[in-house]
């Protein structure tokens, strides 16, 4: 703390939408859990869109029921082309109320 929170235009070809229904049951996740003990099982699965030529990856979030995330794939440091802030950041100084039912 404190912390600023930014929001992102995300502009990027082929980002692999695995947000459908059956898509991560196809690449073997039945349910999604926010957990270290997944990470491996999902890691695999982003390497294989990365390896295939994809700039990002949509996902059903594990942390919040009907959220989604984006993982953007970073060839380099510095700047992605194709995601740029939206001005001005949202500036927090104190902590947020846990989320019911988040397990870290």
């Amino acid at each position: 703390m404190p912390r600023a929170l930014w929001r992102l235009e995300v502009d990027l070809p082929e980002v692999a939408d695995l947000t459908a229904e059956g898509t991560l049951m196809a690449h073997g996740i039945d349910t999604l859990s926010p957990s270290r003990r997944q990470w491996p099982e999902t890691q695999v699965i982003g390497e294989a869109y990365w390896r295939a030529g994809h700039r990002a990856v949509l996902a059903p979030s594990a942390a919040r029921v009907g959220g989604r995330v984006l993982a953007v794939f970073r060839e380099a440091a510095g700047a992605v082309r194709g995601v740029s802030p939206i001005r001005p950041a949202r500036r927090y100084t104190e902590m947020p109320a846990v989320p019911v039912g988040l397990r870290t």
